[in-house]
């Protein structure tokens, strides 16, 4: 980019300026702030972000911990409520059937998962970029709609209910399948990146030592990815553990902590219970993120300075192999789609197949019609804004100023370690929270419960973690120097940040808006909990018309969402090549 400061007028000088006043140093026109000024900002920015982690995320979660040692009267009860469900019947069987859908589910996505990610980095796979589309496709889909097309698949009622020999998709099986299409895609996006961190130089070593292709993988190829396949297994295992939508539609009487919670707070409005059972869900989360921070930091660089890019040889056996697994896969993947969307448009299931638009009249229907959807996009808009604005400001605080007081050493510290929290934490819990904290009377912040500004807030929150990680990582890629080189020109630090920062961070900055609108359009778990009827989602609805025996229009919502979404991630990735080639344009080699 071209900067051309603006320089005084009255430096100017004319042909014949006498040699003293030509000499003169031009300056920018623009007066510098004093330093106390720029350190008192930044000590309130950093201050204000501090203060929004702290009220929109550690104190609803010291909420559910107080709640949790309370009777429903409000009075102390200590661990007595905690002990009585832990002891009560049936309750370590629910966690033994919890634990046990999370494990399944892991050995079963993550294996699949590693091989569609080697396919599509370590051979020479045709049609990759179709490929990597249709796996990543259930992120723009409420966890509901692999339960709903199951049952519309394999219910009682099912397509091929036939193939199933009398068994029913109700229950475990059903669950865990539900639950594979719906993690799938964020093991794979872990895979993809550790798969893709590799030197050439360790395989030409292996080759030129004799070692085959499956001795190469077990000795090179596993021992350099173990730490992606561990985060994929803790994800897989916590997204599992924690979501109620699967298990909601196709889990019959298997029932599942996530699942109790649920009706612990909305069917019984036993808000003890529910916040117990949040704790015992937060466990696992945290005990796995804890675990994954620790192998992390030991993991080292596995790039050095001299390593060479990593190119696929030829080799047709291994190539077709890994297409028919990948073709196997994305299959799977499609059909679980195409036959939500093709069962929202049949008229009445499975007596009348033609095609109809009856499902998608929402406004005649229990669950909250067309409004539901608008209130979607209005969450989604305002989550990708604001939520951009912030990720980006407070992770440029973070990175790209310095913190020369103790005061602001200090205030980083608490940012840094906040900002992490939200990974660790499952939407379920912290929905929990914003319940028992603002819906109490005694807070003053009592009267955004069931706004949208608080479904706006937290959303940031919710997802708030993978957003400053990218940030943070685009940011550390820029050079020093260019915050050297302002401040020796004597620009001012937000300056620099709009002027050269930002515009040089575009493609990240589109990826956090993009991320924040799709999770913003099909996240259930965070914000059932905090709607009111004005402000109800279109994820939402989806559940509340599964309830009320509308599994067509419930199928009907999960299409609108997905291309909602998919029309909002198509326009951003256009607009982000434009905007990339307008304000990056020095990137772009130059004419001869």
């Amino acid at each position: 980019m071209r900067y051309a400061p603006t320089l005084d007028p009255a430096m100017i000088q004319t042909s014949n300026a006498s040699a003293p006043a030509a000499a003169t140093v031009p300056t920018l026109g623009r007066r510098p702030l004093p330093a106390w000024v720029g350190a008192a900002g930044l000590a309130g920015g950093q201050g204000a972000l501090a203060l929004c982690l702290l009220v929109f995320l550690a104190l609803p979660l010291v909420a559910i911990l107080a709640k949790s040692v309370t009777d429903g009267n409000g009075d102390w009860a200590g661990l007595s409520v905690v002990a009585g469900i832990i002891g009560g019947d049936g309750f370590l069987g629910m966690v033994a059937r919890s634990l046990a859908v999370g494990v399944v589910t892991m050995l079963l996505v993550v294996p699949c998962a590693y091989g569609f990610a080697y396919g599509l980095t370590r051979t020479r796979l045709p049609g990759k970029g179709l490929l990597r589309t249709i796996a990543l496709l259930p992120l723009l889909a409420p966890s509901l709609l692999p339960g709903i097309a199951l049952v519309y698949l394999l219910g009682n009622q099912g397509l091929l209910k036939g193939l199933t020999g009398g068994a029913t998709i109700y229950g475990f099986w059903g669950i865990v399948v539900g639950e594979a299409f719906y993690t799938f895609p964020h093991a794979l996006m872990i895979l993809l990146t550790g798969l893709a961190l590799a030197d050439g130089r360790l395989y030409d070593a292996a080759r030129a030592m004799g070692a085959g292709p499956l001795r190469t993988f077990m000795t090179v190829t596993l021992p350099g990815t173990r730490y992606a396949v561990f985060s994929a297994c803790c994800v897989v295992f916590t997204l599992t553990v924690t979501d109620f939508g699967v298990p909601k539609v196709v889990g019959g009487d298997y029932n599942v902590l996530a699942m109790e919670a649920y009706k612990a707070v909305v069917g019984q409005q036993n808000f003890p219970k529910g916040a117990a059972i949040g704790l015992l869900l937060l466990l696992p989360a945290i005990l796995t993120f804890a675990l994954d921070r620790r192998l992390r930091a030991r993991q080292g660089a596995q790039m050095s300075g001299r390593a060479q890019p990593y190119a696929a040889g030829p080799n047709g056996r291994r190539d077709a192999a890994f297409l028919a697994l990948a073709g196997v896969l994305a299959a799977f993947l499609l059909l679980i789609i195409g036959v939500a969307v093709w069962a929202s448009f049949v008229k009445m299931w499975p007596y009348n197949l033609s095609m109809s638009l009856r499902s998608y009249d929402f406004d005649n229907m229990d669950g909250g019609g067309w409004l539901a959807w608008r209130n979607s996009l209005q969450l989604a808009f305002c989550t990708a804004v604001v939520g951009t604005a912030v990720v980006f400001a407070g992770a440029w605080m973070m990175e790209k100023v310095p913190a020369r007081s103790a005061l602001a050493r200090g205030l980083r510290g608490v940012v840094g370690m906040l900002a992490l929290m939200p990974m660790a934490v499952p939407g379920l819990v912290l929905g929990l929270g914003y319940i028992f904290f603002f819906n109490s009377p005694m807070n003053p912040l009592n009267v955004l419960y069931g706004t949208m500004p608080l479904l706006v807030l937290c959303t940031v929150i919710h997802f708030y973690t993978s957003a400053h990680l990218t940030a943070s990582t685009a940011l550390n890629a820029l050079d020093p120097e260019f915050e050297a080189a302002s401040a020796s020109l004597k620009v001012p630090r937000l300056t620099t940040f709009l002027r050269v920062t930002l515009p040089m961070c575009l493609p990240a900055a589109l990826d956090v808006a993009r991320y924040l609108f799709v999770s913003a359009m099909t996240t259930v778990s965070a914000v059932v909990f905090l709607y009111s009827p004005s402000t109800v989602l279109a994820a939402v609805a989806v559940l509340n018309m599964d309830d009320a025996g509308f599994i067509g229009p419930a199928a009907a919502m999960c299409t609108v969402i997905m291309a909602s979404s998919a029309a909002a991630a198509l326009v951003l990735h256009l607009a982000s090549r434009a905007l990339v080639a307008r304000s990056q344009a020095w990137r772009r080699p130059s004419a001869q």
